[in-house]
């Protein structure tokens, strides 16, 4: 009976091992519609997605506090954050860290305000805004399709390109006339003017669409850690749970 009873605390030493093993450090940035805070805590479609991943993998997150986007690279980049969301899977990132499977799509489209529809709804790239004399709103960071890197020079050459930080900024600088086609995620863009009462339009154009993975720390995390989120995203998937949260969000 004593031999049983050291075996079984040795299995339970072993499995908080195993867990705090697994102990991902994570600094959320609020991104309605998929991370904000609640007065109950953490909401949003991709805490919902990570949560049911890192729970399916049977690690445990450690959420730091919010903090700008160039700090959390930095951090990152030190070893000090161990997990970034939303990551597209890019030959220049594979240096300094490891990409799970893709868990959601990201889709970048163009808008603009009703009455502008009928002008723009032709615009097929982005070299067309500039035939069409139109003005482009951007995000000032971020990936946004190999379209839109050719185009932006010509865009700035001819000053028809402007940067906005947030996306209720550049919906703000939408309505005020500043540009007359904003580009951007296209869950963020909708929730941004739906909160600030603002109508906008999509365009039949969808510049960019990828799936985006979890980017784990190369040199804080491990390869076998890797394999338990991937395991967890493979199960999910058919078990239809990450589906289900993504349908109730509105992504395909």
């Amino acid at each position: 009976m004593q031999v049983m009873r050291l075996l079984l605390a040795a299995l339970v030493l072993h499995c908080a091992g195993l867990a705090s093993a697994c102990q991902l450090r994570i600094a959320p940035e609020e991104w309605p519609p998929y991370f904000y805070n609640t007065k109950d805590g953490l909401s949003g479609v991709d805490f919902e997605l990570l949560r049911a991943i890192v729970d399916q993998a049977g690690c445990t997150l450690r959420i730091e506090k919010e903090m700008p986007p160039a700090r959390r690279n930095v951090l990152f980049l030190q070893g000090k954050l161990d997990l970034q969301m939303a990551a597209s899977a890019t030959a220049s990132r594979r240096g300094f860290a490891r990409f799970s499977l893709p868990y959601r799509q990201e889709t970048v489209s163009l808008f603009t305000l009703p009455e502008k529809l009928d002008k723009y709804r032709s615009i097929a790239s982005f070299h067309a805004i500039t035939a069409l004399k139109a003005s482009l709103l951007a995000p000032r960071l971020g990936y946004y399709g190999d379209d839109y890197e050719r185009a932006v020079p010509l865009l700035n050459a001819e000053g028809r390109r402007s940067t906005f930080g947030t996306f209720e900024q550049g919906i703000k600088m939408l309505e005020a006339g500043r540009g007359d086609v904003i580009m951007g995620d296209t869950l963020a863009l909708r929730h941004a003017a739906r909160v600030l009462n603002v109508k906008i339009v999509a365009l039949p154009y969808v510049p960019f669409r990828a799936p985006v993975h979890l980017m784990l720390n190369a040199a804080s995390t491990t390869q076998a850690q890797l394999s338990r989120i991937n395991q967890a995203i493979t199960q999910l998937e058919q078990d239809g749970a990450l589906p289900a949260i993504r349908a109730r969000h509105g992504i395909n």
